[in-house]
């Protein structure tokens, strides 16, 4: 079995909590993601466009798209996340799953790159996102949609229900354009420490005066790269500063039969050594199971995404 990491590699992730690993996506696989969500983007810009929302397209890129319909209030980010959200669900809730998503997610690289970290059982994880950061100098007033700001200092293991604390899981944000300090890369806090309380303040995020500051790093790396971190890393990212959108997707693997912290979202195999023919691949039927979950949860309650409260004496 060829390792595509290091062994000094998994020994800095397995210290440090994250590791930067260029050049993980193939520029095929960049090309299918980002052609995948052009035709996304023209679907739902027409359809804002009939009903008198947004100016004619005709002679508008992605970007220019994306911008005119958050300036006209248009609902973009949840139509084109790759998971149902943490809000109350309804029937018509919309996500997005296609065949350039599941190439991504099943990319043999990447599930080498995790297999390296937590063996070769894995599970594709259903907290996963995509990331469309516009330049902050555009956002509105009060905009709390936590996927297209600035993201506040939290540890995914405390952004997951209970029953996944002890799971083996690795975090991989993927970068699908480069991501620099100026668009809003992530920052990291080194080492793997304790689970720190949280508070739902702007975000789900760490209560005030845990966190040393002083000990961040930034993590800059190039489109097709990613950053990995284990579940207890503290992270954080930056404001968009610069005059463009900032793109990536978070997705997580786990130990095949551990918890996913997210029991009532679905989930498949990845990958598995012992079993191949328990590895999935269809998009379709994928898009379908999501379809399904949506239909079972929409007449249901609420169900709660983190286990965290505002009472909490560190949140006081």
């Amino acid at each position: 079995m060829t390792r595509m990491l290091t062994p000094e590699q998994v020994e800095f992730f397995e210290t440090e909590g994250y590791l930067v690993v260029e050049n993980v996506l193939s520029a095929d696989t960049l090309t299918a993601i980002r052609a995948e969500y052009g035709a996304v983007m023209d679907r739902l810009y027409a359809g804002w466009q009939a009903e008198g929302r947004v100016p004619d397209g005709t002679d508008l890129d992605f970007w220019q798209k994306l911008l005119a319909a958050y300036a006209a209030g248009c609902e973009w980010f949840q139509p084109m996340d790759i998971t149902l959200p943490g809000s109350k669900i309804e029937a018509d809730t919309p996500f997005h799953i296609g065949p350039a998503v599941m190439q991504m997610l099943t990319d043999p690289r990447l599930l080498d790159m995790v297999e390296d970290l937590i063996g070769p059982e894995l599970t594709s994880n259903p907290i996963q996102h995509v990331r469309l950061k516009p330049p902050s100098r555009t956002l509105r007033a009060g905009e709390a949609t936590a996927h297209i700001q600035a993201t506040d200092w939290h540890q995914d293991r405390a952004v997951a229900h209970e029953e996944g604390d002890d799971t083996q899981i690795v975090t991989v944000w993927l970068a699908i354009g480069d991501a620099t300090p100026e668009n809003g890369c992530l920052k990291v806090i080194p080492g793997k420490p304790q689970m720190y309380p949280h508070c739902p303040q702007r975000q789900t995020s760490i209560a005030a005066g845990c966190l040393d500051e002083t000990k961040a790093v930034a993590l800059p790396v190039k489109a097709g790269g990613a950053v990995l971190f284990h579940p207890l890393t503290p992270h954080c990212s930056f404001d968009n500063t610069s005059d463009s959108f900032r793109w990536s997707f978070d997705i997580r693997y786990n130990v095949t039969g551990q918890p996913t912290g997210r029991a009532h979202f679905p989930d498949f195999v990845a990958r598995s050594r012992a079993n191949p023919d328990s590895e999935f691949r269809d998009w379709q039927h994928w898009k379908r199971q999501w379809e399904e979950t949506r239909a079972a949860l929409a007449p249901k309650d609420h169900i709660p995404i983190h286990r965290w409260k505002g009472d909490s004496p560190a949140c006081a």
